[in-house]
């Protein structure tokens, strides 16, 4: 893990093209703003993990239940 120290309205560049902005600081609140092209997916940890959690879940569907649905 790469670990920096930036103050407001300084950022990092992750790549050619993502840029994580230093927006504001307020206690133990930091608030980031992420620039990045419309093709990179931006969540946070515990919506990306509900995402995986559900996809893996879609996964696990009974191949039957699907056939029972198609028959409806």
């Amino acid at each position: 893990m790469l670990v920096l120290s930036r103050k407001k309205n300084e950022s990092i560049m992750i790549g050619d093209h993502i840029e994580v902005k230093i927006l504001s600081v307020d206690g133990d609140q930091v608030k980031l703003g992420i620039v990045a092209p419309r093709n990179v997916k931006v969540h946070r940890s515990e919506v990306f993990q509900a995402i995986q959690d559900q996809n893996k879940e879609a996964l696990n569907t009974n191949v039957n239940l699907l056939e029972q649905l198609k028959k409806k």
